[in-house]
């Protein structure tokens, strides 16, 4: 008798970051590292559409949708690129089921993967999963107070190899709110299509650059071997529809990736994908009003730490609501963390929750969110836990 492996991964390891929140995401008074913008509710999404819209939510059918997902809601994340149409969109229950079958469809045993860190855990570890050769790529120079974040192409270029398959890719970043600039991103998308590898790239905090000039091109739209992964949970703010997708002007792959979804979700809500549809017909107004509330908390966030500026160490992220800043106190980012949470109910998330595989990160960060509205008493928390680490 003949046996095949399945492809589902085995032997993945805890997702830290997802066990770390539940222990404290819904406990901690103040949550300090949300990677999500400002949300908002049912009806003041519902009063952005008209009656009509209203009427027809209320009228919604319960039954299955496509697996595809529904043409209007495929029209509306195909109106948010340049070329690409709707043939070109597939919808997931949120990014990261996608995930879970694009590490494991392009690449497998024999295989080789390229992969920024750091990174979103799955990113990584599902690769690793899948017998394929995996390698990290840092996305920074230096240590310590000179570290720079940053995309060396000329550093990839010798790291790629003949079975390379896929350069896996996270920008604006998490954690660290890095975007390369449009020469460097160009150069990447051009050695991709020059040596037939999918650049993959996980896009879900576009559109929250607080300088807009440093909005990189979405891959799928940027040539024939990109592939882009989006959400409405982070630069949208509505995690709670669990709608993503897929994007890129391969159509044979997007149906291998469609096949795929047959084993898992199958298919999505239909009130989220009414509810996303109506909200992209507003994409920029969204993220127009997420961004402001960024740039609210702004003043406010450079006050508290130029206050602690003895004790840590950051700068604005270039793209997305979280940062990596670095932490300075002699006890060390885990204990300061752990403590941070069980006194003062303040929840951020140490470097250790980024640990890699594939390279050894700066251990000395954590993730800091800025994309909420009224942070400043979680903000007076972290600023008192700083500064009495200075005896202050």
């Amino acid at each position: 008798m003949k046996t095949r492996s399945s492809g589902i991964p085995r032997g993945i390891p805890d997702f830290a970051l997802e066990v770390y929140f539940s222990k404290h995401e819904f406990t901690a008074k103040y949550h300090l590292t949300a990677s999500d913008a400002q949300t908002m509710t049912i009806n003041e999404l519902l009063a952005l559409g008209t009656d009509t819209d209203r009427t027809a939510f209320g009228e919604l059918g319960l039954g299955y949708t496509t697996t595809w997902g529904s043409h209007k809601l495929r029209d509306a994340i195909a109106s948010t690129y340049t070329h690409i149409s709707s043939e070109h969109v597939l919808v997931f229950a949120g990014a990261q089921e996608a995930m879970f079958w694009a590490m494991q469809i392009f690449a497998g045993p024999g295989d080789h993967a390229l992969v920024s860190v750091p990174n979103y855990q799955s990113m990584e570890s599902v690769a690793l999963s899948t017998g394929a050769e995996v390698t990290g790529f840092p996305l920074w120079e230096g240590e310590g107070s000179i570290l720079k974040w940053t995309l060396d192409v000329e550093r990839l270029k010798t790291m790629i190899q003949p079975n390379t398959r896929v350069i896996a890719v996270n920008f604006p970043n998490n954690p660290t709110g890095f975007v390369p600039d449009h020469a460097t991103w160009k150069a990447l998308v051009e050695l991709c299509e020059e040596r037939n590898i999918y650049l993959y790239s996980d896009e879900v905090y576009r559109g929250l650059e607080l300088d807009e000039s440093k909005r990189i091109v979405q891959a799928a739209d940027a040539g024939s071997k990109g592939v882009s992964l989006n959400v409405m949970s982070k630069a949208y703010g509505m995690p709670g529809l669990r709608i993503g997708w897929i994007a890129t002007q391969d159509r044979q792959l997007l149906q291998r990736f469609e096949r795929a979804k047959h084993y898992t979700t199958i298919c999505s809500s239909g009130p989220s994908e009414f509810l996303a549809t109506l909200a992209l017909h507003n994409a920029e107004a969204i993220a127009r009003r997420n961004r402001n509330v960024m740039r609210a908390n702004l003043p406010s966030l450079e006050a508290t730490m130029t206050r602690c500026a003895d004790i840590v160490e950051w700068t604005a992220p270039d793209g997305g609501c979280v940062m990596f800043p670095r932490y300075l106190g002699a006890d060390g980012i885990e204990a300061f963390a752990e403590s941070l949470v069980h006194e003062r109910s303040a929840l951020i998330l140490p470097s250790s929750i980024y640990k890699s595989q594939l390279l050894d990160i700066p251990n000395d960060r954590f993730r800091l969110g800025m994309g909420r509205t009224n942070p400043e008493a979680g903000w007076a928390e972290l600023e008192a836990h700083l500064l009495s680490r200075l005896g202050r």
